[in-house]
């Protein structure tokens, strides 16, 4: 193992690259071929954590980072419609407390991973966030928590309840299944393409003039999301372009990995698993509640409340005889509500666990 990790170590530049684009490439097919969500992204922080792990020395421009960053914005600003905004008006005492007692449980639960020492730092308060994975693992790194114990819990999470939501949705009803099929270079209008650009201009400069963390995730988040909620702009978001993102945003984390972390995260597996199926069985007895005391459709009950991965909910939705809008409805505003909460909750959190700790060094940046 030690001659392996040195002769990798002693690659050119180039040849590391190479081998990481290949790892990429074969483990976001198999990820793919198995259904497993967010297959790209996850196939490119484990093809980095393997080359972060044999010693690779690689970094991410800043540059691409900040890009991938805008393009997750923009996905989610792409997904804040106006069907959703009418459900969100219809409902909204109900959606906020659903989501209030959400992450309130999900806070509780972070507190005591950090309070217990499991994780470093308020890793654990960001880790079992519940939702906005790839915000909260921008953001946690920004205000100064350990990114890649963080992404290891978040998209563990996320694995962990989009299995759950598939086999419900599957005993529930025939679904169609994971996306038949996906269009790589589909047609799009030049407004479209103009909007998206602007969208990632705007992400650049907030994030050279406003001196906050992850405003190049959030500017285009809430400035196209308005926009799009009402109706205003239509954003080309072409899979080959998300593709980019995803991997940028994959190696950043993965490469963040050395041999000494990865034993950290692998022993607290225990915990992590523990704290997952927590949330999972308290976001069923909120579907519960929804379904009994309002009428709710039971899996239209459980995909709205599952504790993240609101694309593969989504999808999972829209395969299943459910109402999209209110499952899109609830995950969206919990989405926004934990990334503009996420910091000060994490904040107070880790002063309630350990009143003097510090901040811990973000990774590689």
């Amino acid at each position: 193992m030690r001659l392996s990790v040195e002769a990798f170590a002693a690659l050119p530049a180039r040849g590391r690259w190479g081998a990481l684009a290949v790892a990429t490439a074969l483990l976001a097919v198999v990820l793919e071929l198995a259904g497993a969500p967010a297959a790209l992204l996850l196939g490119a922080m484990l093809a980095g954590i393997l080359v972060g792990v044999m010693n690779g020395r690689l970094h991410v421009p800043a540059l691409p980072f900040s890009l991938a960053q805008a393009l997750i914005g923009c996905l989610i600003a792409a997904d804040i419609t106006p069907a959703i905004v009418t459900s969100f008006l219809r409902d909204w005492p109900l959606f906020l407390g659903v989501v209030l007692a959400t992450i309130l449980a999900s806070s509780l639960l972070g507190w005591q991973i950090s309070r217990m020492h499991i994780l470093p730092g308020t890793t654990g308060i960001w880790g079992s966030s519940p939702g906005a994975a790839s915000a909260m693992v921008l953001m946690a790194s920004a205000f100064g928590a350990d990114a890649r114990l963080v992404a290891f819990m978040q998209y563990l999470r996320v694995i962990c309840v989009t299995l759950a939501a598939s086999l419900v949705a599957g005993l529930w009803t025939q679904t169609a299944g994971v996306e038949a099929g996906r269009v790589w270079f589909p047609a799009h209008a030049a407004g479209e393409w103009a909007t998206t650009a602007a969208l990632l201009a705007a992400a650049l400069v907030s994030q050279r003039l406003v001196r906050f963390p992850s405003m190049a995730f959030l500017t285009p988040m809430l400035l196209g999301g308005l926009l799009n909620s009402l109706g205003l702009i239509s954003i080309a978001l072409p899979p080959w372009l998300l593709a980019c993102g995803y991997v940028a945003l994959g190696w950043s984390i993965g490469l963040g990995f050395t041999r000494q972390v990865l034993a950290v995260a692998l022993r607290a597996l225990p915990w992590i698993l523990a704290s997952i199926a927590a949330l999972i069985v308290f976001c069923g007895g909120l579907a519960a509640v929804l379904v009994y005391a309002l009428g709710i459709d039971p899996l239209t009950a459980y995909l709205a409340t599952s504790p993240g991965g609101l694309d593969a909910v989504a999808i999972i939705a829209a395969a299943s005889n459910v109402d999209l809008a209110f499952v899109m409805a609830l995950q969206t505003v919990r989405f926004v509500i934990v990334v503009l909460a996420g910091p000060p909750l994490a904040r107070l959190a880790a002063r309630a666990s350990d009143p003097t700790a510090g901040r811990t060094s973000p990774p590689g940046r």
